[in-house]
């Protein structure tokens, strides 16, 4: 595991962001989700894609909180520009599990 500065931490920006549209990808390599997310006033909404679709529809996700880092560059996901980069951990499957904060915060709260 390659160690980083408490700095270089600092520089990632992760914050949390509410689920406003959800829609399913078909034209993504990998089964996905497009996601159109919430960030308040600061940084408003911002789009993502994210291969989420073993636990996940796209009905039950609007609504949701989830935490993503809002300070890479856009990226290119076939026909779709992903904005923003929704984490997640690997179930016991290799499915992946949303992060998000266990009780509701403001939408664009940093994480500390």
């Amino acid at each position: 595991m390659a160690e980083i500065s408490f700095d270089d931490f600092l520089k990632v920006d992760i914050r949390v962001g509410r689920v406003t549209r959800a829609e399913p990808f078909p034209e993504a390599r990998k089964p996905a989700i497009k996601l159109w997310i919430d960030f308040g006033p600061e940084i408003g909404e911002r789009k993502s894609s994210a291969q989420i679709t073993v636990h996940y529809t796209p009905e039950a996700l609007v609504g949701r909180q989830v935490m993503a880092v809002v300070n890479f560059p856009p990226r290119q996901i076939g026909p779709f520009m992903s904005e923003v980069l929704v984490l997640g951990a690997s179930d016991a499957g290799g499915a992946i599990v949303l992060l998000a904060p266990d009780q509701d915060v403001p939408e664009g709260a940093r994480m500390h």
